[in-house]
């Protein structure tokens, strides 16, 4: 280690400690894939935490592929399975646009017991401008 004296009023040992290199950020997702690797989520709390960034990049997908669009918007959880990433039975997709200028991709939660179903969460395309 190696030590330098501060300029300071008074003379204090400074330790200068050596810094290790960053770490190396990981591979990017492809932009035609959804995700790196085949992704299952099992429960309600992996739903929560993961899907919305999956979705997110579903939505984005959407904006620059008419094709991809039209496919995810007919069937969202089986384009999911086709990019490798599946929920349990029990979570649906929706895509609905009533009401709203943009679609909305809302994920349900059923509930086996009295077959309702209840919103888990929602994504939405919003434009914001800033200065």
């Amino acid at each position: 280690m190696k030590r330098e004296l501060s300029r300071a009023l008074a003379p204090v040992l400074n330790r200068v400690v050596p810094t290790r290199a960053a770490p190396q950020a990981a591979d990017p997702i492809p932009a035609d894939e959804l995700v790196r690797r085949k992704t299952r989520l099992l429960n309600r709390d992996e739903v929560a935490r993961y899907l919305p960034d999956i979705l997110g990049r579903a939505l984005a997908r959407c904006w620059i592929d008419g094709a991809f669009r039209d496919r995810f918007l007919a069937d969202p959880k089986g384009i999911l399975a086709e990019y490798d990433v599946y929920l349990p039975d029990i979570f649906s997709i929706a895509i609905e646009t009533e009401g709203a200028s943009r679609p909305r991709v809302v994920v349900y939660e059923s509930n086996p017991r009295n077959g309702m179903r209840k919103r888990l969460l929602y994504l939405q395309l919003v434009m914001m401008a800033g200065k």
